[in-house]
């Protein structure tokens, strides 16, 4: 009479067990490690994949004209007459102090001569550009809040050079719209001035007049 263990057909197979066994740990191995390689490589080298980096036609100091005008920002980043905001200055508000090079500066030679001297603008790369559909009145938030412009911008009125501009490669804004961190689970850094998302501006609205606002507020 047979039984099982006599019959080597029906007897277990240890040897091909512990090799599933093994080749199982493997591929675990080699899924954790993809795993955590995936996570940092996307953590680090996504974002530097997704911006690319421009310098500005012209570097220039803040801290260097803070010096020589007397109303602050608003000297150049003025209110027009009907309360809009007129941005980045054109050539109109340089130029009488720019009409000839004063100085040394290779930035301020490069402005008259190229800029200046043949009436073009400057085409300044605009670190918080807004999509068309947004609608952002400065007014409303500098007059009517009385905020200073540092809550935004950061400290910029007090750089000597213009930090460079990094571009989203897929929608052509600047960086400093979604912030410099991907998790957006730190608070900007001490001069970045605010994210200008619109949940980072929700939750100021929020926190400061305990509502987010309405949708026709800033879309239009």
């Amino acid at each position: 009479m047979s039984t099982h263990a006599d019959n080597p057909e029906h007897a277990p197979s240890t040897g091909s067990s512990s090799k599933k066994g093994a080749s199982g740990w493997v591929v675990f191995a080699f899924f954790v490690v993809g795993f955590i390689v995936s996570v940092f490589g996307g953590w680090i080298g996504f974002p530097n994949l997704l911006y690319s980096e421009k310098q500005q036609p012209i570097d220039f100091s803040h801290a260097l004209h803070n010096d020589l005008v007397y109303e602050g920002c608003e000297s150049c980043h003025y209110f027009r007459d009907d309360g809009s905001f007129a941005g980045v200055p054109d050539n109109s508000a340089c130029a009488d102090c720019h009409m000839y090079v004063q100085g040394t500066d290779p930035n301020e030679e490069k402005f008259v001569t190229e800029y200046i001297d043949q009436n073009k603008e400057v085409p300044w790369h605009i670190y918080s550009k807004q999509p068309i559909c947004v609608f952002f009145s400065h007014a409303a938030h500098v007059k009517g809040a009385n905020m200073d412009c540092a809550t935004c911008h950061g400290d910029i009125g007090q750089s000597e050079s213009l930090k460079p501009y990094q571009e989203n490669r897929i929608t052509g804004y600047s960086r400093d719209i979604w912030g410099y961190d991907i998790s957006r689970l730190t608070p900007p850094k001490p001069g970045e001035g605010m994210r200008m998302k619109m949940n980072d501006c929700a939750a100021c609205h929020l926190e400061e007049t305990g509502s987010k606002g309405d949708c026709f507020q800033c879309h239009k």
